[in-house]
């Protein structure tokens, strides 16, 4: 179990950690976007939690942390991992009826639903005002960077269109309720490998039968996989599902859910960074004023 006391703000090292896995993810976004010639999209996450699981075991093994003991977690465990999985559902089956710029700030509303409804079941995560102010500053930032891509659409018909964005809002919801299980009950005590194991394990097991049943030919996709596609699973699997993920489910058990999840409004925005650098898409004043914005949002939100 975790024995560290909950520290009641965010510290020079929350800030530090947070910011590097916001920039990590940021690319991680875009990285996806560049793999999927190459693997379809559930495939591409599902194999990430698999392999991710598979570090984190030898991590546990190297490090001799015990995953499997019986602590009372197991129940809360499943529930985290079964959302965990469900928000990713839905973004992969989303994204083929709505843009992935509509998706991006529907997703967004997770930290809305953490400040909601977690200090339900602990009161010291309640925000002042100031801070709602700034958790809509950083989200009004996201809505700004994306508005310019906001009317594409990708569906047949306005039907679709809105359970595009339908799912999109489930996604965020499950997010959001992702945190609030894990800080509201036995999880936000244990060690940050059992509770990341949770959420792989049980990821994997469900996205891997969705991804079937979405007719993603694995063995087809195996054999035309090249050096870049092997190279982006591993680092997508390696920092983005095992190292980054580890630090964020680490940064749960110590700090507030609710000041971490103002943090998240960075990934996004980075994403579009990254975008242009990679992508060759445009640096717009758009881009610029958004930052500024999340940058003002995040300030307001750990003020004290």
């Amino acid at each position: 179990m975790n024995t560290t006391p909950r520290k009641t703000r965010l510290d020079a090292i929350a800030i530090g950690l947070l910011f590097v896995c916001c920039v990590f993810w940021g690319w991680q976004q875009v990285l996806v976007k560049a793999t999927l010639p190459f693997i379809p999209p559930v495939m591409q996450v599902a194999m990430r939690f698999v392999l991710a699981a598979v570090l984190l075991v030898l991590w546990c093994r190297w490090f001799k942390t015990p995953l499997f003991g019986r602590d009372g977690t197991l129940a809360a465990g499943l529930l985290a991992g079964s959302l965990f999985a469900l928000e990713f559902v839905c973004i992969y089956i989303g994204l083929q009826y709505t843009s992935s710029s509509r998706l991006t700030v529907f997703l967004y509303t997770a930290p809305f639903v953490v400040a909601l409804v977690l200090p339900r079941f602990v009161k010291s995560e309640a925000l002042r005002r100031t801070q709602w102010l700034g958790l809509g500053c950083a989200f009004v930032a996201v809505l700004f960077a994306m508005s310019g891509n906001l009317s594409t659409a990708t569906a047949a018909s306005p039907y679709q269109s809105w359970l595009g964005d339908g799912l999109a809002l489930a996604a965020g919801a499950f997010w959001g309720l992702t945190t609030v299980v894990i800080r509201a009950t036995k999880l936000g005590g244990i060690r940050a490998e059992k509770l990341l194991f949770y959420q792989l394990a049980v990821s994997a097991l469900i996205l891997l039968p969705v991804s079937l049943l979405l007719g993603e030919n694995w063995g087809q996709t195996f054999a035309s996989m090249n050096s870049f596609a092997w190279g982006s699973l591993l680092i997508q699997a390696a920092v983005g599902g095992f190292a980054s993920y580890l630090v964020w489910m680490w940064l749960l058990g110590r700090y507030p859910a609710t000041l971490l999840s103002s943090f998240v409004f960075l990934t996004p925005v980075f994403a579009l960074v990254f975008g242009a650098w990679w992508l060759g898409e445009p640096v717009t004043a758009r881009l610029v004023a958004a930052l500024v914005l999340v940058g003002a949002g995040i300030v307001l939100v750990n003020r004290k």
